[in-house]
């Protein structure tokens, strides 16, 4: 008997138990890599993006713990300091609007209220406002959009007419003439929750054809997508094609489109208050700030800045955290 031509080499068979070892390591990173695992390397890798989820984050804690931190910092925003304020001018006593030790951003005009007390406690109502009102859009519009997108036909006609004739109603004009009339008790509710109540009510409905009509051209498309005929052909009813086949391929843009439409809620309820038809006083409130700074913006400058950069960092945040999401969960993106 002749010996084989090759000899086995004795670190053969441990090269070939680390190629196998690398290669099942390759392929459980490519199964464990979902959608959601790839959007958040990809968000990640968006300092940006980052940047603004973090100041988001910051802001939601500051809203919910304003009680404990006005507390920590010996301030009521409700208080009032005539001992600080200048008799003649009705100004703050001192430089920067009588910033200080015990006032970290100074105090308001004619009152003394401090002025961070009551940017902590008007965090509050912004952020409850965007986000409720959000809430309210997106709810209608995921609904009525995917309904028009799917059924077509005069259920799609009689949706779109809708969200035109909503997109074209002056929205501003209706909320001033509605809080104008409405009563100061509602639904066990009083003073300032009454149109707390009403602007996330009214905001969140004049809001939802926005994504009504993306909702409905995604539908358009997805619903001559092979997995959806071959649940019909399986026997699928219209409601389980709806919300097990469509909605979950849907979640991305509603997403994407809940983070955009968080601060121009945040803008318009800003605005609202700044008209003097948001939460009524001594309820505090950024746009109702900026509304009694105009008085003083030449002689007590600070009280104008402070809530203005409030409602800048705010908005900011929130579009470059959703341009990050959007960037994120857009498999087409280039980075």
């Amino acid at each position: 008997m002749t010996a084989p031509l090759h000899e086995p080499t004795a670190d053969a068979a441990p090269n070939a138990l680390e190629e196998a070892e690398v290669a099942s390591a390759k392929a459980k990173d490519v199964q464990g890599r979902s959608l959601g695992r790839i959007a958040w390397e990809r968000l990640k890798r968006d300092k940006l993006a980052l940047t603004g989820g973090t100041v988001v984050v910051l802001l939601i804690v500051v809203a919910l713990l304003a009680p404990v931190l006005t507390h920590l910092i010996g301030q009521d925003p409700d208080a009032y300091h005539e001992n600080l304020i200048d008799p003649l001018f009705g100004t703050p006593k001192g430089s920067l609007g009588g910033l200080g030790g015990d006032h970290l951003l100074g105090v308001e005009p004619v009152n003394g209220r401090d002025i961070l007390a009551r940017i902590l406690y008007g965090a509050q109502i912004s952020l409850l406002v965007g986000f409720l009102s959000a809430v309210v859009a997106v709810a209608l519009g995921t609904v009525l959009g995917i309904l028009a997108g799917f059924f077509g036909g005069w259920v799609d006609s009689v949706i779109s007419r809708v969200m035109d004739g909503l997109l074209a109603f002056p929205q501003l004009l209706f909320i001033i003439a509605l809080v104008s009339v409405m009563p100061n008790t509602m639904l066990g509710l009083s003073g300032s929750a009454v149109r707390v109540f009403v602007m996330i009510l009214v905001i969140g409905f004049f809001g939802w054809p926005y994504i009504g009509r993306v909702v409905r051209g995604q539908t358009l498309s997805l619903r001559e997508r092979e997995y959806v005929d071959a649940a019909r052909s399986l026997g699928a009813g219209r409601f389980y094609i709806l919300f097990k086949e469509l909605l979950p391929n849907l979640v991305a843009p509603i997403i994407v489109y809940s983070t955009m439409m968080i601060p121009t809620n945040i803008l318009t309820e800003a605005a609202l208050s700044f008209l003097g038809v948001g939460v009524k006083p001594p309820t505090a409130s950024w746009g109702q700030m900026l509304s009694n700074a105009i008085d003083y913006y030449d002689s007590d400058p600070m009280y104008m800045v402070v809530p203005g950069v409030a409602i800048f960092i705010t908005v900011l945040a929130f579009n470059l955290f959703g341009d990050g999401v959007r960037d994120a969960l857009d498999p087409k993106a280039s980075r």
